[in-house]
């Protein structure tokens, strides 16, 4: 099968190469998927993951790439749930060669069945970001309904969708993030935009949740502007200054079969729109780590044609 490989630490983005490589084997309670569509983050040639088994051991060189929906191709011993010809889309292992391949073997709780009316494309882009969208909101800062969220990258793949969720809970909801995405970001259900090019976080007062995506400074000067008991949580870096009276906090996300059913749910009842923006075949993949131009939206690499 063909597939993307990285061949060393060093290598970086321009390292990345279409090049064959061997059928991956169906361990133990996997499936192995043909890739029909896969999602990848930019910055995941710098995960330790990427070059290391779940022992430490080296595993270069390595396929990136951690979102697929495709067909089920084959079962391993003692996978149960799926079955061959089924469509899946879901979560590849952080430690295992990924999506960006032909075929790839991912656990088979890992990944949920994708009705026939979603596009895979579509589903490639749903997995980390609204996993992490959803984890962040329900599962880590709890919030509920009346509640004040600022999510800072609203217009970004998890911020995005996580306007949406926390739209549809009932909180109020503030989107920051550059100027440009002003109206992107109020479209999607945002009650508030704050314009981050214009240095006034502080406008948005006290709230009850922040959810960070872009670390660094922003993410230590909201800590100010959480309430007492309230929470902040970031994915992009652990919170170095903690809001006073409140909780700070940094998330991986983590594979959850249910929650995915939930978000495709969502997004077939029109309740969710995921942002894909350029849709690139496998040849191209390793330039579309490093476009030459910003791309709003979700870059999906097409592998196979249903």
């Amino acid at each position: 099968m063909q597939a993307i490989t990285a061949p060393d630490r060093d290598a970086g983005v321009s390292g990345l190469i279409l090049t064959d490589r061997p059928y991956p084997h169906a361990a133990e309670n996997d499936v192995v998927v043909r890739v029909h569509a896969a999602g990848f983050t930019r910055g995941e040639l710098a995960w330790p993951g990427t070059w290391t088994d779940r022992t430490g051991r080296d595993r270069m060189p390595s396929v990136p790439g951690h979102e697929v929906s495709g067909v089920v191709a084959e079962l391993g011993y003692g996978t149960t749930g799926l079955t061959v010809g089924q469509r899946v889309f879901g979560l590849t292992d952080w430690a295992r060669d990924g999506s960006l391949a032909e075929y790839v073997a991912v656990e088979a709780r890992n990944l949920a069945p994708l009705p026939a009316d979603v596009d895979h494309t579509v589903a490639a882009a749903l997995p980390i970001s609204g996993l992490t969208a959803w984890q962040g909101l329900f599962d880590h800062a709890r919030i509920v309904t009346g509640q004040t969220v600022l999510i800072l990258g609203a217009a970004g793949a998890v911020g995005s969708l996580a306007v949406q969720l926390a739209r549809e809970a009932g909180t109020r909801v503030i989107g920051a993030g550059r100027s440009a995405d002003r109206d992107t970001v109020l479209a999607l259900g945002a009650h508030t935009f704050l314009d981050l090019d214009a240095g006034r976080l502080a406008d948005a007062g006290e709230v009850d949740v922040v959810f960070d995506v872009i670390g660094g400074d922003i993410l230590d000067r909201s800590a100010a502007l959480v309430r007492a008991g309230g929470t902040l949580v970031s994915i992009a870096q652990p919170p170095t200054v903690r809001p006073e009276d409140g909780r700070a906090l940094f998330f991986v996300v983590e594979p959850d079969r249910t929650r995915l059913t939930d978000l495709v749910r969502r997004l077939r009842d029109g309740r969710l729109r995921v942002r894909v923006g350029a849709v690139r075949p496998l040849t191209e993949a390793a330039a579309a780590f490093a476009p030459a131009q910003r791309v709003p939206g979700r870059t999906i690499i097409r592998i196979a044609e249903d």
